[in-house]
């Protein structure tokens, strides 16, 4: 056990020093053994510290994370650096980022370097000269990495799987599920979970975003043909064209990826609802604290509302401590199959447009990738100057894109406006602007405030009104209504409650999700019931199934009630 508090190690759960809650997050850097040509991971607390556990040569400290370098990237590296394809095919080399390690000397290539690099060249340089390069020296390499290192492997092993054990205590077997994107965490994760349970029959879901890499595809397909006893589903929303909601709401940026609701955790949400229903289940994520800022926030195992993304799930991260080269020193180690973006230079692998992808990942796309980076490269110039941006090619090519918030510009931010007139007949209530027809679907809307009934309205108004589940009073009043200036409104009249304000807070938000619904799936994943389904028939919330928690109308957990008021909300 680790205390971050007074940097130093402990057996205890606790820090006899600061009280602490101790973590298994054993800091450790990188050094550089100059006569084998290899990296050595050492504990920064380490008493030997700074010698080859293979020759005993002094090392040299080189950095604190590190992935090696295929042969592929390193005659990508070569041709960049103008230098003789294949001429450091010898050579060890690492890399970090933009940063290249050969032979132990650095190497920072900045990012212009790949912004402005002619690709066109460099694939008919790649082409011509890689029946030539060879895996001879990168494996002689990377068996002796794996053999000075194994000290680290045992111990990378040893704790993941009893966390593992210790994790799935409380879970039968069947209610465990490996989250696989066909990236190297997940791939690292899957290995280790299945082996510490001794259980090649676990589920696996997959979730095919539809933006894949290729090489992603056809990954899973390998790793489900090598793994027959796995239960492998694959989670893809088959409603939504990324293409055309990009051309409605604007291409997903850093602070606004809707991309990951409408097609990564709304239809994994679907096959889990499908397996298990509202029942709890155990999730091994291949999630990092190394990767981002906000995933060194996470805790190794979560189950809060607040912090989950599909309520089902019971979160667990066997790997969560592991840098970028504790992955493949256990990969490689073990002689693990991965996706091969790895060989091509790519350090992560998810959706290959992702906003979070750096200039060297774009140009990697550029190369390996071309036809769909040019139609994306025109897509957002396009998209650039619609929004009336003076320089579109700019404002594309040096990433401004990715820092987009908001709808401005777009015609669709009108619809997360909630536009209202107070009744001046009736107290409490609202007369709200619809973009569209009054109509079931929006009845269904008010589920989660109570039990639908229409047979206490009104008939000649149309009215349906809502009932407390507890008190059976009437406490909501819907009534199709003509407004002067809505071409379609709807009049809520809120009745028999404590606080009418709070009410209809929690009203506007569905009003606000009827009119800008873009089917991102957010709803789904957050009622815990299952009772909420979107599909190209509308919104729909089961009253069979929802337990009226209202999380779907709070804002603690859904920001303005509609996750689209995030995305389209203007300054």
């Amino acid at each position: 056990m680790w205390c971050k508090s007074c940097n130093f190690e402990t057996t205890m759960d606790q820090c006899p020093v600061c009280g602490t809650k101790t973590v298994e997050d054993i800091p450790v850097e990188i050094y550089w053994c100059s006569t084998c040509h290899i990296p050595i991971i050492q504990e920064t607390n380490q008493v030997d510290k700074g010698h080859c556990p293979i020759c005993k040569s002094s090392t040299k400290y080189l950095s604190t994370d590190i992935r090696p370098v295929f042969p592929e990237e390193r005659l990508l590296l070569e041709i960049l650096l103008d230098k003789k394809p294949n001429s450091l095919i010898g050579s060890s080399v690492w890399a970090e980022n933009n940063r290249y390690y050969i032979d132990g000397k650095s190497l920072s290539l900045p990012m212009t370097l790949f912004q402005n690099a002619d690709t066109d060249r460099i694939v008919s340089l790649l082409d011509a000269n890689k029946s030539n390069n060879n895996y001879l020296t990168f494996d002689e390499n990377i068996a002796l990495f794996c053999k000075a290192n194994q000290t680290r492997l045992n111990y990378l092993k040893d704790e993941a799987f009893n966390f593992v054990k210790k994790a799935s205590q409380k879970f039968d077997e069947e209610s465990i599920v490996i989250s696989f994107s066909g990236g190297k965490d997940s791939t690292a994760t899957a290995h280790v979970v299945t082996t510490a349970l001794s259980n090649p029959s676990i589920v696996h879901i997959f979730g095919d975003t539809t933006l894949e890499f290729p090489t992603t595809i056809e990954y899973a397909k390998r790793y489900r043909e090598e793994h027959p006893q796995a239960i492998f589903m694959t989670a893809k929303n088959e409603d939504q064209v990324f293409s055309e909601v990009c051309e409605d709401i604007g291409p997903p940026a850093r602070m606004m990826r809707w991309c990951c609701s409408m097609f990564k955790t709304g239809p994994i949400t679907r096959i889990i609802n499908g397996l298990y229903g509202n029942q709890q289940i155990l999730t091994f994520y291949g999630i990092r604290k190394s990767e981002s800022v906000s995933r060194s926030k996470y805790n190794r195992i979560e189950d809060d509302a607040e912090s989950v993304k599909i309520q089902q799930q019971t979160v667990a991260s066997p790997i969560f401590f592991w840098k970028d080269i504790d992955i493949w020193l256990y990969l490689l180690s073990e002689g693990v199959d991965f996706n091969e973006a790895y060989r091509l230079g790519y350090d992560r692998v998810g959706c290959w447009c992702c906003p979070n992808n750096n200039q060297r990942a774009q140009f990697l796309s550029r190369i390996y990738m071309p036809e769909e980076s040019k139609r994306w490269r025109n897509f957002l110039i396009r998209f650039a100057k619609d929004i009336g941006k003076p320089d579109a090619e700019q404002y594309v090519d040096s990433g401004k894109w990715k820092a987009r918030q908001g709808g401005n510009g777009l015609k669709s931010a009108n619809d997360v406006k909630i536009k209202f007139t107070n009744c001046t007949a009736e107290d409490h209530a609202k007369i709200y602007r619809l973009v569209r027809p009054f109509d079931d679907e929006l009845v269904g809307m008010f589920v989660p405030f109570g039990r639908i009934a229409p047979e206490l309205g009104r008939k000649l108004l149309h009215e349906v009104v809502i009932l407390d589940m507890r008190s059976r009073v009437p406490i909501i009043s819907l009534q199709p209504f003509s407004q002067d200036g809505y071409e379609h409104a709807v009049k809520i009249k809120t009745m028999n409650v404590a606080d009418h304000d709070d009410l209809q807070r929690q009203i506007a938000y569905q009003i606000r999700k009827f009119n800008a619904c873009r089917k991102c799936l957010k709803c789904e994943s957050l009622c815990k019931a299952g009772a909420i389904s979107v599909s190209r028939d509308g919104y729909f919330i089961d009253p069979s199934k929802c337990i009226h928690c209202k999380m779907c109308v709070t804002a603690k957990y859904l920001d303005g009630g509609c996750t689209m008021d995030k995305y389209l909300r203007t300054k």
